[in-house]
């Protein structure tokens, strides 16, 4: 991305704040020209009541004349606050940030393969997908059925799902490796979309790889500024000029598929 970086700070009045699930939290916010401009796989970074830094957080839901919609996992004091946030209140979201993900209206399907809360950062593509009229087939990963959000993550709309579970052995990369495979042989995807697990994305890249089908992941980072400035988020990206450490914040968080070096 050249140039300024195309990021304004919005702030909208929160609609909804409630729980998904036994570890997740859902919030929905009033921000119409921030919502409108956001790019499935671009994050906003939220200003936490009461604590310093801000927190990066992938846009679940966005579109024009829809609320702005993040779910993520309480883990700490920052995503506490967001969590503690009531209908009414003020939320300051800077963004949109990031490279987001590509999706050529002429594709027919695609698979997306998302772990945990990388499918709050896939959704939002499945949703634009399928209401496109691309068939996604889904791969949705999680430590136990009460952890999957499954419904978060089609909303009305119609996608052939398979879930696995760590809970049954499942999500196995073995079992997972087959799963794809048997998918792709039946149903060539034209591209494929991973995030929420290094793991995974190493087996999507290595499946994707042999089949010769294009694809992209959005790496999840811990960051700083989120702006580009403090270079505290960079990940080895391969380039047309060789292996280059990349800001996640600016160059991503969306990366071509296999340019990705192993971490």
């Amino acid at each position: 991305m050249d140039g300024l970086f195309p990021v304004v700070a919005h702030i909208g009045e929160v609609l909804a704040s409630d729980p998904v699930g036994g570890r997740y939290h859902r919030l929905l916010i009033d921000a119409p020209s921030l919502s409108a401009s956001v790019r499935p796989g671009q994050f906003c970074h939220l200003l936490c009541p009461g604590v310093y830094l801000r927190r990066p957080m992938s846009v679940w839901r966005a579109g024009p004349g829809e609320p702005l919609g993040f779910l993520f996992r309480v883990a700490g004091e920052g995503t506490a606050a967001l969590a503690a946030l009531r209908p009414g209140q003020a939320l300051d979201a800077m963004g949109p940030v990031g490279r987001g993900f590509t999706l050529d209206p002429g594709w027919r399907r695609i698979l997306i393969l998302a772990r945990g809360v990388g499918l709050a950062t896939l959704s939002l593509l499945a949703l634009r997908a399928a209401a496109q009229g691309i068939a996604v087939t889904a791969v949705l990963s999680a430590r136990e059925p009460a952890d999957l959000m499954q419904a978060a993550f089609t909303g009305d709309l119609s996608m052939d799902v398979h879930a696995v579970f760590d809970s049954d052995g499942s999500s196995a990369p073995d079992a997972v490796g087959a799963l794809l495979q048997g998918d792709i042989a039946a149903r060539r995807p034209d591209a494929v979309f991973t995030c929420g697990s290094d793991r995974l994305l190493r087996l999507l890249q290595a499946i994707a790889g042999r089949e010769e089908i294009p694809g992209e992941a959005a790496i999840e980072q811990r960051m700083g500024c989120a702006l580009g400035l403090c270079f505290s988020c960079v990940r080895r990206i391969v380039t047309a000029d060789g292996p280059r450490d990349l800001r996640v914040c600016r160059e991503g968080p969306v990366f071509d598929l296999q340019a990705i070096e192993a971490w």
